[in-house]
């Protein structure tokens, strides 16, 4: 079973990278509070890192941007760990937001570029909507880390959110199931949640009804 399982990621990376990405949700919350959670949370990103460019690899987009994105986001990620500063901090979320929002554009692509919806193409499906939400949490990190008081909650209103509660946010404003209790202040904030809600929208009526009447069709 283990070795069936195992074949069938490896033959469906799209898989892969959404069960990677769902299992980062589940963790995250633990790596916040232990000790060492920074390091674990690096080394969680670079495994995300990795399945996101095999995927890339995959679409027709040129994916010597992601490779060149990605080393530059592990550079940035030893010399925090060596040498916190907050410059470095902004430059990795920026580049890490840049790099997620590359590698759902290739997917994207990848989904658009024939007229058939195969198997791995529907699980990218999900996968490509967590690149989203990753993507816009690393631009919320960068627009608090410029103007900290960008968002509040009802738990601790004055302090940072936290990369859960960014992420948190993220999802629900891409979804388009609300906002909870994140609420963006600044004004900058604000037109970063709107330009998600508008993406949540335009993705699902787009790409996600597209691969729907593909299947529907080939069926």
């Amino acid at each position: 079973m283990k070795v069936t399982f195992v074949t069938y990621l490896a033959r469906h990376p799209s898989a892969s990278l959404l069960l990677i990405q769902l299992l980062g949700i589940v963790l995250y919350p633990f790596m916040e509070d232990m000790p060492g959670g920074r390091a674990v949370f690096g080394a969680f990103g670079v495994i995300v890192l990795v399945a996101a460019l095999r995927m890339v690899r995959r679409s027709p987009l040129l994916h010597s941007t992601a490779f060149i994105l990605a080393a530059l986001i592990l550079c940035l990620a030893i010399l925090s760990e060596i040498s916190p500063n907050p410059i470095i901090n902004i430059l990795s979320a920026t580049l890490e937001g840049a790099f997620y929002f590359y590698a759902a554009a290739s997917l994207i692509a990848y989904m658009m570029e024939d007229q058939r919806a195969s198997t791995d193409e529907l699980f990218a499906v999900g996968a490509t909507f967590t690149l989203l939400a990753w993507a816009f949490a690393y631009t919320f990190t960068v627009c608090q880390l410029l103007l900290p008081g960008s968002f509040t909650a009802m738990l601790n209103p004055d302090q940072p959110r936290t990369w859960m509660e960014l992420l948190f946010l993220s999802f629900t404003t891409l979804s388009g199931v609300g906002l909870g209790d994140i609420l963006p202040i600044t004004p900058l904030a604000r037109g970063l949640v709107m330009l998600e809600e508008f993406a949540g929208v335009m993705y699902i009526t787009l790409v996600v009804a597209r691969l729907i009447s593909l299947t529907v069709i080939r069926r």
